[in-house]
């Protein structure tokens, strides 16, 4: 497994795998991996014949006053992780290598970026959406990898690729849960063990959605009602937002009618969760 550090040896290691026709993909990260980044690694390895996996904190996704300084950053265990799972390039560039002196040019993806996590996250889409286009100008994947955790950044992201006629595939794989339903994130390490557990009531709020739709209730004001009664149960816990959106325009809905994003996020101690699932 090669570690490229600047722009130049990611491509010459890419070109290389092109040039003898093999299928490259890419598992963009910030690190901090655990299983479920593992799955999207393995998910490439299986679907592609030349894996490329970024690690890097990218400083424009985060606001005043968020974790960047604080974000976990264990390169040398991320690399082992990467060398297990199969990954054959580690793209691991600092700020100055990603964004030189001044950076004048973003790309953003207008309405799609602005509900959900957008709300309270201003900027954020922005940095993520800009990143991932150099991540793929940089890389040029064929298949893209992202998990449905983050769904919101992954309609997003799609859309950004659709819109701009990127020639890549964007393929979102499952949510890797613990066995009581939390969702694994890096920002899960910020927990204490009495909050870890209190954690599993987000999974617990979206499964009742889930029991609910299957018993036929359609109206989403009722189920998300009875969401934040579970959520409001989590001792120090802030209900950011409970939402149940069209799954692809991400706008609102009275009635659950074809297919919904159902999303929660909620800040517990210093971490702030997100989860959803799609019915």
């Amino acid at each position: 497994m090669e570690v490229a550090r600047t722009i130049e040896l990611a491509r010459i290691a890419v070109k290389a795998a092109k040039n003898a026709g093999k299928r490259v993909g890419l598992v963009p990260t910030m690190g901090a991996l655990h299983i479920g980044h593992v799955s999207l690694i393995r998910r490439a390895v299986e679907e592609c014949d030349f894996v490329a996996v970024s690690i890097f904190v990218n400083p424009t996704q985060f606001g005043p006053g968020e974790d960047f300084e604080k974000y976990p950053r264990p390169i040398e265990a991320d690399l082992e992780i990467c060398k297990k799972a199969g990954a054959d390039l580690v793209f691991n560039p600092s700020p100055q290598v990603m964004y030189g002196a001044e950076s004048l040019t973003w790309v953003t993806v207008e309405k799609l970026s602005e509900p959900l996590c957008g709300q309270s996250r201003p900027g954020h889409f922005r940095g993520v959406t800009t990143v991932c286009a150099k991540l793929f100008n940089i890389v040029q994947p064929d298949v893209a990898y992202f998990g449905q955790k983050d769904a919101q950044q992954a309609i997003v992201i799609k859309r950004m690729a659709a819109d701009l006629n990127m020639p890549l595939q964007i393929v979102v794989c499952p949510t890797i849960r613990e066995p009581d339903g939390l969702a694994l994130s890096s920002r899960n390490k910020y927990l204490t063990n009495e909050q870890r557990k209190e954690a599993a009531k987000i999974y617990k709020s979206l499964a009742k959605c889930k029991e609910l739709r299957e018993a036929g209730v359609t109206d989403a004001k009722e189920i998300i009602a009875a969401m934040r009664e579970i959520l409001t149960q989590i001792p120090g816990g802030q209900i950011e937002y409970v939402e149940i959106v069209d799954a692809e325009t991400l706008e609102k809905v009275d009635q659950i009618k074809g297919k919904v994003l159902v999303a929660a996020a909620v800040k517990l101690g210093p971490a702030r969760l997100i989860d959803n699932i799609l019915l």
